[in-house]
């Protein structure tokens, strides 16, 4: 079962390492319509987590994995305004879910402020506390996606937590071999697709992972790749990070010039597959993406989880 599920990229990762969704719930119309349809034999609700009552499902009650990728939760001194506590009230929704649905393991994935930052040891205290009296054993991690072949330095923060009765550790995936891929061999074809003349030079140029994607909130403008420090990362790519493109490079864009990525590349820099079709307009497709997990390290971590369950 999978909460937050956005576009479903983290779903699709724990497929490939063998979990079947049976139920993934998230309150964004669009989200929801990309996963009906990429996989309309999902049963999706489209609601808030907190709002769901898993007693009307009784299917979720025998589940071996309660996944979610929750929105960023913001430190308690970072908090403004009533919208900002709309985080941490889906965090503490989440662990409500569990100690309800009582799945057999947990994972969650959020901010490595999450895991790392002192600011939020209030937030791992009482999570582990009520974890601990549910009867699960909690395991933290900050793990990168560009370890396990996505063209991408992206951190996460995870949680894992396994039942009591589960006999065998938890043990966090190894980096892959090789997996490093740079964002000139992702996307150096994509930028030809139109004739431009420059794309094989700018492939060269890109010789290196990207930034991490950043989707935005909802409460400001349209789409773009993140606040400055990001755009400039971006920008030493060659790559315009001041919005997304509607398409690739024209054959007469300038041959020095720095394209936009357009929202097919941008799903291809988070391992999301080309067949993967992302429901919405533009800027609400592009922030699906930018907030998703990379199906890769969803997939790594998937198969640990599995590894751990059976024993």
């Amino acid at each position: 079962m999978e909460i937050c599920s956005g576009a479903g990229a983290q779903a699709l990762g724990l497929e490939q390492a063998g979990f079947d969704p049976v139920m993934l719930i998230d309150s964004k119309a669009d989200a929801c319509g990309t996963i009906g349809r990429n996989r309309p034999n999902w049963q999706v609700r489209c609601e808030d987590v907190a709002d769901f009552d898993p007693a009307d499902h009784p299917s979720t009650y025998d589940v071996d994995l309660l996944s979610g990728g929750l929105p960023r939760v913001k430190s308690a001194a970072a908090v403004r305004r009533a919208e900002d506590e709309n985080e941490r009230r889906l965090l503490k929704a989440a662990v409500w879910l569990l100690t309800a649905v009582r799945p057999r393991a947990l994972l969650l994935e959020n901010l490595p402020d999450l895991v790392e930052k002192d600011e939020f040891a209030d937030d791992r205290s009482w999570i582990e506390e009520e974890l601990t009296h549910a009867g699960y054993r909690p395991y933290w991690q900050v793990l990168n996606a560009v370890d396990h072949g996505v063209p991408q330095n992206r951190r996460s923060g995870f949680l894992v937590a396994l039942a009591d009765d589960c006999r065998a550790d938890f043990v966090w995936p190894e980096p892959v071999s090789g997996a490093v891929v740079t964002v000139g061999e992702t996307l150096g074809a994509s930028m030809a697709t139109h004739g431009w003349p420059g794309a094989e030079r700018w492939a060269e140029r890109a010789d290196r992972p990207g930034p991490a994607l950043v989707g935005g909130s909802d409460r400001r403008g349209g789409p773009d790749l993140g606040p400055t420090g990001s755009k400039r990362a971006w920008a030493s790519l060659g790559i315009d990070g001041n919005g997304i493109a509607d398409d690739y490079p024209s054959v007469d864009f300038p041959l020095d010039g720095l394209p936009r990525l357009n929202v097919q590349q941008a799903a291809t820099i988070q391992a999301i597959p080309k067949d993967w079709i992302i429901h919405g307009r533009k800027t609400s497709a592009y922030r699906q993406i930018g907030h998703a997990m990379p199906p890769p390290l969803a997939a790594a971590v998937g198969r640990a989880i599995a590894t751990a369950l059976d024993g």
